[in-house]
């Protein structure tokens, strides 16, 4: 079961401690998932940025 947890605020200089911040958070909505709901938001989440690199280097050219 993947929990509803808000993403925690990350500061403008992207510290350590933000990163500490989005792994805590990242495990806490996904230590109940099975590994099939694992996958499927591991992939849902990533076509949007892999959508956005593309459009990027589309740009760049």
């Amino acid at each position: 079961m993947i929990h509803d947890i808000p993403k925690p605020d990350i500061s403008p200089n992207f510290t350590i401690e933000d990163i500490h911040r989005i792994r805590e958070w990242n495990y806490e909505r996904t230590k109940d998932a099975t590994p099939e709901e694992d996958y499927a938001l591991l992939k849902k989440e990533s076509g949007e940025g892999l959508r956005r690199m593309a459009e990027l280097k589309t740009q760049k050219s």
